[in-house]
């Protein structure tokens, strides 16, 4: 019965996190590519003060899935690869730890215009 409580945490965290965002979106002026934006590099900063890793693990795929986790990817990898590499690691480094990701976005938003006839909002 444990796995419940994961589904439970993870849905109400997420829920919370797209909540916030929308409340910014309904209360402010600041436009949902700022605060897209926002939110990933809150996730970077999380990241790197090491605060993020204790909460996603705590939040499961509440706090993994949405742009909090792909900030934190970004900078997870960019921290990896300047081990590796040096100073090129910080220029290639988010590239390769979110291209899995970012490939699967790209394929399935593909798959889904095959399968739908997308049209202008105009129309």
């Amino acid at each position: 019965m444990n796995w419940f409580w994961d589904l439970v945490k993870a849905f109400l965290v997420g829920g919370v996190l797209c909540a916030a965002g929308q409340i910014l979106i309904d209360k402010t002026k600041l436009t949902p590519a700022r605060i897209l934006t926002a939110y990933v590099v809150t996730g970077v900063i999380l990241g790197a003060v090491g605060v993020y890793e204790p909460f996603a693990k705590w939040a499961g795929a509440g706090a993994t899935v949405p742009l909090l986790g792909f900030g934190n990817v970004l900078a997870q990898g960019v921290k990896k690869a300047v081990a590796e590499s040096g100073l090129l690691g910080a220029f290639t480094g988010g590239f390769t730890s979110a291209a899995g990701g970012i490939c699967a976005a790209v394929f399935f938003g593909f798959l889904v215009a095959l399968v739908c006839k997308p049209r202008d909002k105009s129309a």
